[in-house]
């Protein structure tokens, strides 16, 4: 049986090779995945573990031992770092201080990601004289006092700065004006990441960062000889109760899991989109393998008849499925090395990551073989199964062995079932709020696998709508139509893998349509306020922003959004303070009960309807407030409103946060100007603020469209991603159409005998095609819009102005998709039927 297996697999090359295609295909983009992260991780790890080469202990905050009311541990002081600097086998101390720092190119855009735009300070020892081993200049000298930086060579590189320029960058606001005294060379993470390092003198990067004489961590650097364990314990002797000391080793695994727990999301995303691949492959498989064996049941049913027993049967058409997931796992490994250095050499380029040699695994090779075989084994599984339950006497009737009534039944019924189970579970999920994402989950894949099963009866239905267009094609239609429906199995299983494809295509459409136009409602209905102005990477602001912005003639009203921590009743709740006698200009709140009034006495609340109704307040309620320097003090509530995403919680006048918080500063500020939002106010207040690159100046239409862009880069790369499925899928229609081709030889050989000429062949085979894709198309965006739907009545419990959008024009697209995957699908098998000699086709037995 053996023997047999290789034989046949060897007999049927052409028809299992749409089939290793579509494996090939999955396991290359697993693969691929896997050489990517692996090879993206070790580089970085490889590249921190570098950056604390001169780091054995690092001191550093410790906010798990912060006091009670503070986010974070008060930075190191300066008694701290002499203290370390004298312990026994400590070679040097160096004291760090790091934050945002944005910088601007030549011109006046921001450099690098805003969110590892780091600023730091260049230590040079307690007398200024030494040497900070960190940073190592590569040209130029250090910064050695205020309005002089050093730049990394890389961004230096990139900007194309040298040493004696000068720059414009920013901290928290203000535009500041800097000289590059020096370009040094770093193993920075962020940096290799593609981010910027400018370094201060120690003074000012204190002054930016902290305060003058304290740092946020301090770098122990041991004598030779002594350990970094040993080194370890001797600092926590000395350790001040706010601190904890670790070792060089400890620091490079951190940042190490680190970026393996932010890049953990890209992986399980590009495998789950590989599972998808691979889930629409196992249709092609199942389909490929039941009609080889519909087409061998004579020869199957001899070797039963001359001895041969069922389990020999089943496992030789297994060994078959073996042989090809072998083969296609290989191939899909190789093609996923490439893949993997390919994305490799394009984020390289981007100077996205570190320098690194590509890193393959044992793990991703045993993966990658075990997914090819274990996929088409399981899927070649009930051919095979079937196979074994040819009688012998089947080798006296037809080559077709049609499904039976019963069979039929009990697949409906099991579908059926399926069916209304997953449309169940995902009609109670939309109710669910928080806990909707299992049910919702499970829901879909039974609802999915249910229509699946379903299929073979769906399709006459669907098939037979078709028919008053197909009569225009007169017998060729005709026949095509009939073709459609002559096998619904064959046709359900080959549509079924355009429908999966089609089904999370049109679902995140939905989805994401909805959610900006959500986005778009409430930025309409929560502001009055022409723009919003906030840090590039949404940090906090200066108050000197708001100041500036009020200077100018354009700006009519101004108010500060800043954020003060405060207990009350004994939850620690966040105040969001605002300008009592302008917010009202500014803003568009739906109240509920009361309103603005009384609010810029600085005695009095506004809060959402949530808040209020989870502590029990009305308009007049009374409830006193700890801030977060331990003063007192009574508020009133003043008015309840239905808060959103954009605006919710506690508002206050600043008046009454302002005096109790250690460091004043913005979160954004809200303006409106005279002439509205136009370009050219824009540019004024642009202006007004020194054309800062770390400052964003956004009207309502630019938040609008910045959320816009950030969906439609992940619907890109998710279409790009789901494209995987639909090639796979374009497989199965030219597979299922070639091998129904073979299967019907003899009947075109029929239809060439009494007229048909080879024209009306290809439209046969062509409009076949065009037909089973468009059913596979209509079923998947059906339920595409159904999920959609589903999803978005979740998203609706924490997004009110949630509504559901169907974006008719981009499934229009969809379905033409569907119709030409058709049409390009059927080239090849049609020109085949076309060329089929018909005495040769009419003789076949």
């Amino acid at each position: 049986m053996l023997r047999t297996a290789l034989r046949n697999v060897f007999a049927h090359k052409a028809r299992l090779l749409m089939t290793m295609l579509a494996v090939l295909l999955g396991v290359a983009f697993v693969s691929g995945t896997l050489v990517f992260t692996s090879t993206i991780s070790d580089a970085f790890h490889k590249s921190s573990e570098k950056g604390y080469a001169n780091v054995d202990v690092s001191i550093r905050q410790d906010g798990g031992n912060a006091p009670e009311g503070r986010d974070s541990a008060p930075p190191l002081g300066q008694r701290a770092l002499d203290r370390a600097g004298e312990l026994p086998g400590v070679e040097s101390a160096t004291g760090v201080v790091s934050g945002f720092a944005a910088l601007s190119d030549k011109d006046g855009k921001l450099v690098g990601d805003g969110f590892s735009t780091e600023g730091a300070n260049y230590y040079a020892g307690r007398d200024g004289k030494g040497s900070d081993q960190r940073y190592p200049m590569k040209d130029g000298a250090a910064p050695r006092a205020p309005g002089q930086i050093a730049l990394d060579a890389k961004t230096a590189e990139r900007t194309g700065y040298q040493v004696g320029d000068t720059v414009r960058m920013s901290v928290n606001g203000p535009v500041r004006k800097e000289k590059i005294t020096g370009i040094f060379t770093t193993d920075d993470g962020s940096v290799a990441a593609g981010g910027t390092l400018v370094l201060f003198d120690n003074a000012t990067a204190q002054k930016l960062f902290a305060k003058p004489g304290e740092y946020t961590e301090i770098q122990l650097k041991a004598e030779p000889g002594v350990s970094q364990a040993t080194l370890k314990e001797r600092a926590e002797k000395i350790l001040p109760s706010d601190a904890e000391a670790v070792t060089g080793k400890t620091l490079a695994d951190e940042e190490s899991k680190s970026i393996e727990s932010s890049m953990s999301s890209m992986k399980t995303s590009l495998l789950a989109f590989a599972g998808i691949a691979l889930f629409v492959g196992i249709f092609i498989i199942a389909n490929t393998f039941t009609m080889l064996v519909a087409q061998r049941t004579k020869e199957l049913a001899l070797l039963r008849a001359v001895g041969a027993g069922r389990r020999q049967v089943t496992r030789s058409v297994l060994i078959e499925a073996l042989v090809v997931g072998a083969v296609a796992g290989l191939a899909g490994m190789a093609a996923g090395v490439g893949i993997g250095a390919g994305l490799r050499a394009l984020v390289g380029k981007m100077g996205t990551m570190p320098d690194g040699p590509l890193v393959i695994e044992p793990t991703t090779v045993a993966i990658s073989l075990a997914v090819g075989v274990v996929i088409t084994v399981l899927a070649a599984w009930l051919p095979a199964r079937r196979a074994a339950k040819i009688p012998p006497v089947a080798a006296m009737g037809s080559v077709h062995a049609p499904a039976t009534t019963r069979s039929l039944i009990v697949r409906n019924t099991i579908g059926a079932l399926l069916s209304a189970a997953g449309a169940v579970l995902v009609l109670m999920a939309t109710g669910m709020g928080d806990g909707a994402k299992a049910p919702m989950g499970l829901g879909a894949g039974l609802l999915l696998i249910g229509v699946f099963v379903l299929t073979p009866l769906l399709s006459r239905p669907l098939i037979a709508a078709a028919a008053p267009v197909l009569r225009l094609f007169n017998v060729s239609g005709k026949l095509a139509r009939q073709n459609a429906v002559r096998n619904p199995r064959r046709t359900a299983a080959t549509a079924s893998a355009l429908m999966v494809g089609l089904t999370l295509i049109t679902g995140l459409t939905v989805i994401a349509g909805s959610v900006q136009k959500a986005v778009d409602k409430m930025a309409t209905d929560s502001l009055k306020a022409d723009y919003t102005v906030s840090m590039a990477n949404f940090t906090p602001l200066s108050p000197q922003v708001e100041k500036e912005l009020a200077r100018s003639e354009q700006v009519t009203a101004t108010s500060p959004l800043r954020n003060a921590q405060a207990e009350i009743g004994g939850d620690t709740e966040y105040l969001t303070g605002v300008n009592g006698s302008t917010i009202d200009q500014l803003t568009s709140l739906d109240f509920t009960a009361g309103g603005w009034s009384g609010i810029s006495g600085a005695k009095q609340i506004v809060v959402d309807s949530d808040m209020a109704k989870a502590k029990g307040w009305k308009p007049g309620s009374r409830f006193q407030v700890t801030y977060e320097d331990g003063e007192k003090a009574w508020l009133s509530v003043a008015g309840i409103y239905r808060g959103n995403e954009m605006i919710k919680g506690i508002l206050v006048d600043n008046k009454a946060v302002t005096p109790h918080l250690e460091k004043v500063a913005d979160m954004q500020v809200l303006a409106k100007t005279k002439d509205g939002a136009t370009d050219q106010v824009k540019k004024a207040l642009e202006k007004q603020l020194g054309n800062n690159p770390a400052v964003l100046v956004q009207d309502k239409k630019d938040i609008s469209e910045s959320i816009a862009q950030m969906i439609n880069i992940l619907l890109n790369m998710l279409y790009g991603l789901l494209a995987m499925a639909v090639i796979v899928a374009v497989l199965g229609v030219i597979n299922t159409l070639a091998m129904s081709v073979f299967e019907r030889g003899q009947e075109i050989g029929m239809l060439r005998a009494i007229g048909l000429d080879r024209r009306g062949v290809k439209r046969m085979v062509r409009l076949e095609s065009l037909v089973i894709s468009l059913f596979g198309g209509v079923l998947g965006i059906g339920l595409g819009v159904f999920f959609g739907w589903a999803a978005g009545e979740v998203i609706a419990d924490s997004l009110d102005t949630y509504t559901l959008v169907l974006p008719w024009g981009r499934m229009g697209i969809f379905l033409a998709l569907a119709a030409l995957v058709g049409i390009l699908a059927a080239l090849w098998p049609a020109r085949r039927a076309a060329r089929l000699n018909m005495l040769a086709a009419i003789k076949t037995d």
